[in-house]
């Protein structure tokens, strides 16, 4: 389910900013602001995967413990 986030108090140069690289992506403010969440979620989601896998530090994983890892790392998110 999608929901929206306001951001007051945003400096115009900074929304200026924002908007000028939006535009040269061809994109709008919003479809440019909404992927850079979803970027930074993304590498929280991978970053908190890794540390997950670091733990096991042993080169014995096999590819299926490796896709558990990061099905249950899925599934923390949701």
């Amino acid at each position: 389910m999608a929901v929206a986030i306001q951001i007051k108090d945003v400096p115009e140069e900074v929304r200026d900013a924002i908007a000028a690289r939006a535009a040269a992506r061809g994109q709008s403010t919003q479809v440019y602001l909404r992927a850079l969440l979803e970027r930074e979620f993304r590498a929280e989601r991978n970053k908190r995967l890794l540390e997950s896998l670091a733990e096991h530090r042993s080169l014995d994983l096999t590819a299926e413990e490796v896709v558990q890892e990061i099905r249950r790392g899925r599934e923390d998110d949701d």
